[in-house]
């Protein structure tokens, strides 16, 4: 089941994608008519979703409605150096390697829809990440690898866009990757039970329709599995908060010499199963 969140005629609403249009809840007669709710009470939720799935028809179009990023997590949390061709780049500029799984913030309000734009801000290095976005389900603590994806609702689109020179200022990451809008996802939620193995997702990132990045999740060094395991260990993973997994070789940094995004410039991040974003760099 794909699960948006969507504006019509300037009401924010939930709903269901069916074929190519939408089942907008708040016209149903479900309690479940926000993505929170029906996030912390998937065992009843999502049962009573597919029966709305299976008898209504769409009430809109997918065409008439905005798609508004589908998750508003408390925590935003995204792995760095997760795919080694990734790293063997990150080596040639000069990183070190990491003898752990590396994780920094994305600030919340770094959220934008999917095909929002993208504002540069002040940095003059924006570059692009496309990755596999994991929500969580039931909460996690404590979570050993073999029961982890049982903790995971869905899965979604991202692009974990990069201020590069800010990045840098601080170990930690946030600054460079917090900027507002640089956190598109989407365009919805792929229910989990849609996607058998996370591990096994062709994942594409085009700039201007030329192919930048192209893996397999398969190619993670980190399951999301495992991801879920160590950041259990030290903290609880709430139901809604956002993991995003990783992204392949092929950022503009790494290119020699170094290729940014620059205004005009349009990045589309693909995953088989899932679905594409879209966002155009746009100077306000």
């Amino acid at each position: 089941m794909r699960i948006v969140r969507f504006e019509h005629e300037g009401k924010i609403a939930t709903g269901i994608v069916k074929g190519d249009g939408v089942i907008d809840l708040t016209k149903t007669s479900t309690a479940y008519q926000n993505i929170a709710t029906i996030i912390a009470q998937e065992d009843v939720s999502l049962p009573e979703l597919r029966n709305i799935e299976a008898t209504l028809d769409p009430h809109y179009p997918l065409l008439d409605v905005l798609l508004l990023a589908p998750v508003e997590p408390r925590k935003y949390l995204a792995i760095g150096m997760n795919y080694m061709k990734h790293v063997e780049e990150a080596d040639r500029a000069g990183f070190d390697r990491q003898k752990h799984q590396y994780w920094f913030n994305k600030q919340t309000t770094c959220l934008a829809g999917p095909f929002d734009d993208i504002d540069p801000g002040v940095t003059e290095k924006l570059d692009y990440e496309a990755e596999l976005g994991v929500v969580i389900g039931k909460p996690a603590k404590g979570v050993k690898r073999a029961d982890a994806l049982s903790h995971v609702f869905g899965y979604v689109v991202a692009n974990d866009v990069s201020a590069r020179e800010w990045q840098l200022h601080t170990p930690t990451f946030t600054m460079g990757k917090s900027f507002d809008t640089h956190g598109p996802i989407g365009p919805w939620i792929v229910t989990a039970d849609e996607i058998p193995d996370p591990q096994a997702l062709d994942l594409r990132c085009l700039v201007n329709g030329e192919v930048r990045q192209q893996t397999n999740t398969s190619q993670m060094i980190y399951s999301v599995a495992e991801q879920i395991e160590y950041l259990s260990t030290a903290f609880t993973l709430e139901s809604c908060d956002l993991i995003a997994t990783g992204t392949p070789e092929g950022v503009g940094a790494a290119m020699q010499p170094p290729v940014y995004l620059q205004p005009g410039d349009v990045v589309r991040c693909e995953i088989d199963g899932i679905g594409a974003i879209e966002n155009k760099v746009v100077v306000p």
